[in-house]
């Protein structure tokens, strides 16, 4: 990944994803932000303990760093749940902030609107259909992989707007790594259908199973690339409930450019 600074904001960027001009995409730091610990500094999350000043302030100066002013985002629940937003759906706005409604993923092919997933652990998931020039952004925790939201997000692509699954990108950014991810009570949480992904002393890895996951749907192998960062590992960068429970969010964008 690059690592990117722009307008007082640090941010990685995915080399494959990078190379369009058609999209502005992000995976933002914790730093440069407004909010005091736990959450420093740039917490986008409310309902957490932060002020709510703080965290309006810290989703604008994303924005702003982006140069795409609406930013939508969705109430996330770790749910298989795929949003669609088109130019005629309303949105509950907050100065050019815009709540989709309940779910983990969002779609859409309408221009200068930035797709945000908030996370402290769990995979971001960034999508570009560079033919039919659609983006999408998945919020996928181990829940969400259970329920393989990252393959029914490519099934929504496909029915909505006619994606092919062998011309998407997908870059799945800093979360929780095989190095990181124990689940000792795992045959009561995670299917056995997942247990071949599972390492040494419990821990699983959850980027093997996007990266299966959406080859699976049909995105090959190829377009898929990793961060390979994990979040427990690096709290000087990215916030991790794991490694800090409580904790601010950071946050995962991309936008297709007007």
């Amino acid at each position: 990944m690059i690592l990117t600074h722009k307008n007082g904001a640090s941010f990685y960027q995915f080399e494959s994803l990078v190379k369009f001009s058609e999209i502005r995409h992000g995976i933002f730091t914790r730093h440069f932000g407004n909010s005091s610990p736990p959450f420093e500094s740039l917490n986008v999350s409310l309902g957490l303990g932060d002020a709510d000043a703080h965290v309006w302030q810290n989703r604008r100066a994303i924005a702003r760093a982006m140069g795409i002013h609406d930013l939508i985002y969705a109430e996330q629940v770790h749910s298989e749940q795929v949003l669609v937003l088109n130019p005629t759906m309303p949105v509950s706005d907050d100065g050019g902030e815009g709540l989709l409604g309940i779910g983990d993923a969002i779609v859409t092919d309408s221009a200068d609107k930035l797709l945000m997933i908030q996370l402290a652990d769990c995979q971001s998931i960034l999508l570009y259909d560079t033919h039919q020039q659609v983006v999408a952004n998945i919020h996928s925790g181990w829940r969400g992989s259970i329920r393989n939201i990252a393959g029914r997000t490519v099934a929504v692509m496909q029915r909505h707007f006619q994606s092919d699954p062998s011309h998407l990108l997908a870059g799945i950014g800093p979360s929780l790594g095989p190095c990181c991810a124990e689940f000792i009570h795992y045959r009561n949480e995670i299917p056995e259908k997942l247990w071949p992904y599972k390492k040494v002393g419990n821990h699983f890895d959850f980027w093997a199973i996007s990266r299966d996951q959406l080859n699976d749907a049909g995105v090959p192998l190829e377009n898929i690339e990793l961060s390979n960062i994990c979040t427990f590992c690096n709290t000087a960068l990215f916030f991790s409930y794991r490694a800090e429970g409580q904790t601010g969010r950071f946050a995962s964008v991309i936008g297709l450019n007007g």
